[in-house]
Parts: structure tokens; C-alpha cells; sequence
């Protein structure tokens, strides 16, 4: 029987690298409501008392990109000096550009349709080169893994206890970490939590650790794998009053581990925060856990990892890879000739099919792209099971 540990950790909202993914998501989303069509490619960056908002956009609607940049880090809790950040009074600095007309002829035109194609699905081509990553399990009920599944539950439930003043002592920065042991493939129970909340500074250790073990971690792994010999570590430094942009600088892109799947799956070398549709980083690794979501969901494999690869300005995949890991008894092969008879992973099919053109993307800047069932995400919906199925025994894969 073998036996293995394996740990993934979420990070809360206000997390420098999270304010800014929000940041650049809450542009994104402001933009697409007026101008669907835009192309956006913003990144921020901050630090102690500033915000920089950097990348290209092309559009032809007005957003005050101030005053979101603002909005969101007051949203998130830093609207007091006292919080070491302070949305109201940081300096809000901007240097944006026109997406390059090289990358535009290959987006607006695909060299499929250049070559004479008439479809429709045809019209654009990829925003980039890249590979991107999909991944599904069944070990929880939105099939994902099980470490980052409570990691992230750990981090929105440390926020909503802050945010509801049930804990009002903490502040916007935190960190969650666990750790689950494994026999077989089979998540057997949790070995470790690692939990850092940012806090003010009158509040004793012992009042936080209190704190947090009861109205965090007990209300969320109760009865899920914690048991009496689960070690738990909280603020295990003693102290962490200096945190967000004041404690460390942020960037869009820094948790691309956390944004998909702990590091239990692989993921593509693009971040997604900030990104318009056309960026394949974003829509196909969207794409992507929506066909392995489905795989799994449909009975086909107990794991799944999808691979898609693109060439910039071609629509068409340059490679579509589907691996179970051995929880199935149909070949790579099949699975990708399957995969190619249900899904169409042209970037223009993608934006159809799960309605990319449209301001959905705050809302998964913070806790995960992906396993969102708490929201209504086009990707992570279950609907091609049945055509899976049938095209499945179609080909004699049943």
C-alpha cells in the first residue's frame, strides 16, 4: 500500500498577489460590460502606500481606472492607514498601452481563415503560443483535489470571519496551507493545516490562535479528515501585524498554483487575471477543466489532466493530450479523438460556448478559478456528459 502526503495552499483577497490579480480582473470586467470586443492584457503591481496598473488595451469605451483600482482595494479591506494600505490615499499610477498591431493580425484573422475558411469558429486565432492544463478527480463533489479544495474553503472562511466581525482583530492578509495523507490514490485523512492571518497589534497570540481554531478550522474540517493527530500550526512566526502591500509587494500572475490546482495538476506557463478571452492562457485553460471536469463527471476516469497547445494566429489546437493517470481503461489516443468529436477548442468555439465575453472574472480573481460551484461559471458545468457518453460508445470505447 502506498502511502504519500501532499500539501496545497490558498492565500486570502487580500494577499498582495491577490489584490492585484482583483485589480486587474475588476478592469478587465469594466471594460468587457461596455466594449465585449476589447483586448485587455493588464497587469498591476504594488507596494508599500502605491499601485501601478501596466499593460495593453484596446478599446473603444472609457473606464476611470483609478477609481476601480481604488474601489477594489477598499473592497478588500485596506481603507485605513491603519491596515498598512490604504485605498483612498495610495498613489494610483497608470501606464497602458494599444495592443501591438503584429499580435492583432493573428488574433483578428486567423490563418485558417486567411487559407480560404468560411466557419465561423474560424474568425480568430490564438492570442499566443502556449500550453494550458485542465485537471478533474473525484475526490470532492466539484472534482477537485482535496487539498486545495479546503485551502481555499480555509481562506474565504478566514475572510468571512473577518469581514462579518465575528474575528474583527484580523486584517485583509492571510495564508492557508494542508497537508493530506494518501494510500493508494485515496485521500485518507489530514496530517497538517498551516494557517497565517494578518492581525492588529493588540491582539495577543493566544486570543488569535483561539480564535482562528475555532471559528476557522473546526467549522470547516470537522469531520473531514482532522483528526486528534492533525497537526495545526496558526501564525506559527508569533506575529504578523505589518502584511499586504505594506509587508510585501504584489503582482498579477504570482499564483497561478493557487488559481488552478494546488500543484496537484499541472498548469500552463500564462496567468489568467487581466486577460481578455482571445488570450488562450485564460480560455483554454478554462476549456481545458471543462473536459476533464466532464470526463470524470461522466464515469470515464477517476483522474483527468487535458493538455491543450496553440500556435499564436492559428486557431486550430496544435495538440490535444488527455492523460488519466491509470483510472481508465481507454487510451490516450481515444481520448483525444473523443474529446475532438464533443469539444471544439478553437478560441472563437471556446468564447461561444462558455460566453467568455463578459464581466465574470472578479468574482474568480480570489479563491480559485477553478472548482467554483459556489458561483455559476460556465466551466465548471457537467453539461456534455451524456454526448461524452454516447459518442463514447459510438466509437466503441463502452
Amino acid at each position: 500500500m502506498a502511502k504519500y502526503y501532499f500539501t496545497s495552499e490558498s492565500v486570502t483577497e487580500g494577499h498582495p498577489d491577490k489584490l492585484c490579480d482583483q485589480i486587474s480582473d475588476a478592469i478587465l470586467d469594466e471594460i468587457i460590460a461596455q466594449d465585449p470586443m476589447a483586448r485587455v492584457a493588464c497587469e498591476t503591481c504594488c507596494t508599500t502606500g502605491m499601485v501601478m496598473i501596466m499593460g495593453e488595451i484596446s478599446t473603444s469605451c472609457y473606464a476611470d481606472i483609478t477609481r476601480i483600482a481604488r474601489q477594489v482595494i477598499c473592497d478588500v479591506g485596506y481603507d485605513h492607514a491603519e491596515e498598512g494600505f490604504d485605498g483612498h490615499s495610495c498613489a494610483v499610477l497608470t501606464c497602458l498601452d494599444e495592443q501591438s498591431a503584429d499580435i492583432a493580425l493573428g488574433v483578428d484573422r486567423a490563418l485558417e481563415q486567411k487559407s480560404g475558411s468560411d466557419s465561423a469558429a474560424d474568425a480568430i486565432g490564438a492570442g499566443d503560443q502556449g500550453m494550458m492544463f485542465g485537471y478533474a478527480c473525484d475526490e470532492t463533489p466539484e472534482l477537485m483535489p482535496l487539498p486545495i479544495a479546503l485551502a481555499h474553503e480555509l481562506a474565504r472562511r478566514l475572510s468571512y470571519v473577518r469581514k462579518s466581525g465575528i474575528l474583527p482583530y484580523l486584517r485583509p492578509d492571510g495564508k492557508t496551507q494542508v497537508t493530506v495523507e494518501y494510500e493508494d490514490g485515496v485521500p485518507l485523512r489530514i496530517d497538517t493545516v498551516v494557517i497565517s492571518s494578518q492581525h492588529n497589534a493588540d491582539t495577543s497570540i493566544e486570543t488569535l490562535r483561539d480564535g482562528i481554531l475555532n471559528e476557522v478550522i473546526r467549522p470547516v474540517l470537522f469531520g473531514r479528515g482532522m483528526d486528534d493527530k492533525t497537526v495545526i500550526y496558526i501564525n506559527p512566526t508569533g506575529r504578523f501585524v505589518t502584511g499586504g502591500p505594506q509587508g510585501d509587494s504584489g503582482l498579477t500572475g504570482r499564483k497561478i498554483i493557487v488559481d488552478t490546482y494546488g500543484g496537484y495538476g499541472r498548469h500552463g506557463g500564462g496567468c489568467f487575471s487581466g486577460k481578455d478571452p482571445t488570450k488562450v492562457d485564460r480560455s483554454a485553460s478554462y476549456a481545458a477543466r471543462y473536459v476533464a471536469k466532464n470526463i470524470v463527471a461522466a464515469g470515464l476516469a477517476r483522474k483527468c489532466e487535458v493538455q491543450i497547445s496553440y500556435a499564436i494566429g492559428v486557431a486550430r489546437p496544435v495538440s490535444v493530450l488527455v492523460d488519466t493517470f491509470g483510472t481508465s481503461n481507454i487510451t490516450s489516443d481515444a481520448f483525444a479523438e473523443l474529446v475532438s468529436r464533443v469539444f471544439d477548442l478553437r478560441p472563437q468555439a471556446i468564447i461561444d460556448t462558455l460566453d467568455l465575453r463578459r464581466p465574470i472574472y472578479r468574482q474568480v480573481a480570489a479563491y480559485g478559478h477553478m472548482g467554483r460551484t459556489d458561483l455559476n461559471i460556465p466551466w465548471e458545468k457537467t453539461d456534455k456528459v451524456d454526448e461524452l457518453l454516447a459518442v463514447a460508445a459510438e466509437m466503441g470505447l463502452l
